[in-house]
């Protein structure tokens, strides 16, 4: 177990959206190459910045028109000269490298990720009953 446990509810508060990228700039400036990203999340949110360790696995023409997940709720955080509104999620290859999680399927624009289902024994209990009596046609 982590030493800093989040109550389930603190984690219900993160706003994960899926987004479309836009640009892709050059980040020389970063302490370890990134690309910085303008991403769009549709009308409500808009075009947001990200910087994302990525330029192992990505070069820009490969990131324009993918769509990425992000942290759209979080402060913007200065990185270097950069300020970036948005956190591009993702993770290191065996090697250390970046890669972002990318929808396996093109997602509507600023979706929200689903939060993850908890199934407890009593829940999935409870499923189970509705579903015997849906076969049953017991309602």
């Amino acid at each position: 177990m982590t030493n800093n446990p989040i109550s389930f509810d603190d984690f219900m508060k993160v706003d994960i959206r899926v987004g479309t990228i836009v640009n892709v700039y050059d980040f020389p400036e970063a302490r370890k190459p990134a690309w910085k990203l303008d991403i769009d999340f549709g009308e409500e949110i808009g075009v947001k910045k990200s910087s994302a360790q990525i330029t192992a696995h990505y070069g820009k023409d490969d990131l324009i028109g993918r769509q990425v997940i992000a942290v759209v709720n979080f402060p913007p955080r200065q990185i270097g000269p950069f300020m970036s509104e948005v956190l591009t999620l993702g993770l290191p290859d065996p090697d250390g490298e970046g890669f972002c999680y990318i929808p396996a399927r093109m997602c509507q624009m600023a979706a929200v990720c689903t939060k993850p289902v908890i199934a407890t024994a009593p829940a999935i209990r409870l499923a189970e009953h509705h579903q015997a009596k849906a076969h049953h046609h017991e309602w």
